[in-house]
């Protein structure tokens, strides 16, 4: 049997398709049953995050293994197998070890070196645990992956290469402000109470809000958490319920979102009714937003005071005293009649003077305009002018956040995709190449060990037939020499298993030395061939030694 893995992740595939394709726990369990089902694979465990879904299985046939992971994955994420297979990857032997030992030391994430995949890996391994799936190979591979893991996070630098996936979604919210002074005294807003939720929350607490609402199907999963941030002193925490959510999404600051929900769990009709009902926090420090004697704003503050409005006529330039040197573009003017060397100063959310200095701000760099707001590139989530009332943070797959939200004035929206995109330029850190060392090794150690461990069944069969041959001889021995007594008999039996052990001593150990090397899997058998051992013996020692290693590794993940 050979380990294979089949999968896909933000590496090989578009958000929209990883979203399609994402796999609920009720799905994943079916497609773990479902493999082992499957003539080609023998045990098997699904790795499914935010940004990959990935399906190991120790299969005997490679061709037929990757056809049926490949046609299994598409029959339970929805996705048609055509459609899948141009992002799907394939991982064979050692070369998917490696793989899920990059995947564990956070090479491979979004955000290189997050320690979050550590937790999913465990919860994988769980999974197949308590669906029987996890056998030997399994087992033995998704256990040596989190001690590589947690090599790689204490021995090496890596965390400084990256942070959590929470962590740097909140950086990018707070838009080059230093996170820590952004999240000071909001109020936060956590959707979701699993595993990824549990860790926006306590980074929130620890970044300083002033208040943290966390709201869940489960309630009783809420209040634990709830629970704990409070008894922890680092914030003041409540937990509510789901049917709560639209009403504190009227006093939340920050707003993380990431639960199991196949559908959207914030529209932007939604959001932009939370926006009309917005409530200021009473303890918010009152802001001086009166501007400064003789600046432009002051000046047509005093216009808009004395006519009751800003001037739309071409003359309002004299009214406030500024000569335009040119208009932004050849034969037009500025629709509310400012000068062309001033951008736009802001939107009060009333509209009136304030929308007018919108639109001279978008006639001044010559942009498109329309009733949504001035034409930005596709890539960048559009804000409008003003303040951010409200932040988002979409950390789900499938998206919890409706994505039109961006379009939402006061309103910024960071999700999986935008995280992709700000992402994939990061500098990669020189302790990169020290993990990538430590992969290398501990993927050679494992194959090592495990090559070895493919040749034990059979010494121990050979060591089983040798002892039984003893016993045989020294049953036959009995019978022609009946003057012997206790002392003697057992002098002459451990002389005959001395001579037996001896024999077998040098070839055993240097078989298991040899067949710890690259394609020494021959040596078992040759092993059997020369010492004609019954097939069903060695396999019985397998099936014996895997029913022990599951029984050793249950619940220690």
């Amino acid at each position: 049997m050979s380990l294979l893995v089949v999968g896909l992740s933000h590496r090989s595939a578009p958000v929209s398709v990883l979203e399609r394709a994402s796999l609920p726990v009720d799905a994943q369990t079916k497609l773990l049953h479902d493999t082992l089902a499957a003539e080609p694979a023998a045990e098997a465990a699904v790795l499914a995050t935010c940004n990959r879904i990935e399906l190991y299985a120790d299969v005997d046939k490679f061709h037929a293994g990757v056809a049926e992971l490949s046609t299994l994955l598409a029959r339970h994420s929805g996705v048609g197998l055509e459609e899948l297979t141009p992002y799907l990857y394939v991982h064979y032997e050692d070369r998917a070890v490696h793989h899920l030992f990059s995947v564990a030391c956070g090479l491979d994430s979004m955000v290189v070196g997050e320690g979050q995949i550590l937790g999913q890996i465990k919860d994988a391994l769980a999974r197949g645990q308590e669906q029987h799936t996890a056998g030997r190979l399994i087992n033995d591979l998704f256990q040596q992956a989190l001690r590589v893991g947690k090599r790689a996070h204490s021995e090496t630098g890596i965390d400084r290469a990256g942070q959590s996936l929470v962590t740097f979604g909140l950086e990018q919210l707070a838009v080059g402000e230093p996170v820590e002074r952004w999240a000071a005294g909001r109020r936060a807003l956590v959707i979701g109470a699993g595993s990824m939720s549990a860790l926006a929350a306590t980074t929130l607490a620890r970044l300083g809000v002033r208040e943290l609402v966390i709201a869940n199907r489960t309630p009783e999963r809420a209040e634990r958490l709830a629970a704990a941030l409070s008894g922890a002193g680092e914030v003041r925490a409540q937990a509510v319920a789901m049917s709560a959510v639209a009403d504190e999404l009227t006093r939340a600051d920050i707003a993380v979102s990431c639960t199991g929900a196949t559908g959207l769990v914030l529209t932007a009709e939604a959001v932009a009714a939370a926006l009309a009902e917005h409530v200021v926090p009473e303890s918010a420090p009152a802001v001086n937003l009166r501007a400064p004697e003789g600046s432009l704003v002051a000046r047509l503050a005093a216009v808009a005071a004395r006519d009751g409005r800003v001037a739309e006529l071409p003359g309002a330039a004299e009214a406030t005293g500024f000569t335009a040197p040119g208009s932004a573009a050849e034969g037009t003017e500025c629709p509310v009649g400012l000068a062309a060397d001033h951008g736009p100063v802001g939107v009060d959310g009333t509209g009136g003077a304030a929308h007018d200095l919108a639109l001279h701000g978008v006639w001044a760099e010559n942009a498109e305009y329309t009733d949504r707001g001035p034409a930005v590139p596709s890539r960048v989530r559009p804000l409008s002018a003003g303040p951010v009332r409200l932040a988002l943070l979409d950390l789900a797959m499938p998206r919890d956040i409706d994505a039109a939200v961006h379009r939402l004035a006061g309103v910024r929206l960071v999700d999986i995709e935008s995280l992709a995109e700000a992402s994939a330029d990061a500098p990669m850190a020189a302790d990169v190449d020290q993990v990538r060392t430590l992969v290398s090794d501990e993927v050679a150690a494992f194959g090592a060990a495990q090559r070895a461990a493919r040749i034990t069944p059979t010494v121990v069969a050979l060591r089983t037939m040798a002892a039984d041959v003893v016993e045989s001889e020294m049953a036959r021995l009995d019978g022609r020499l009946t003057g012997l007594d206790e002392r003697q008999r057992a002098e002459v039996t451990q002389t005959v298993r001395r001579v037996v052990d001896k024999l077998l001593h040098a070839p055993t150990v240097r078989v298991k030395q040899l067949a710890s090397e690259p394609g020494g899997a021959g040596y078992a058998d040759a092993l059997r061939t020369l010492f004609d051992l019954d097939p069903e013996t060695v396999a019985s020692v397998s099936r014996a030694d895997l029913n022990d290693a599951d029984v050793k590794n249950r619940g220690r993940v």
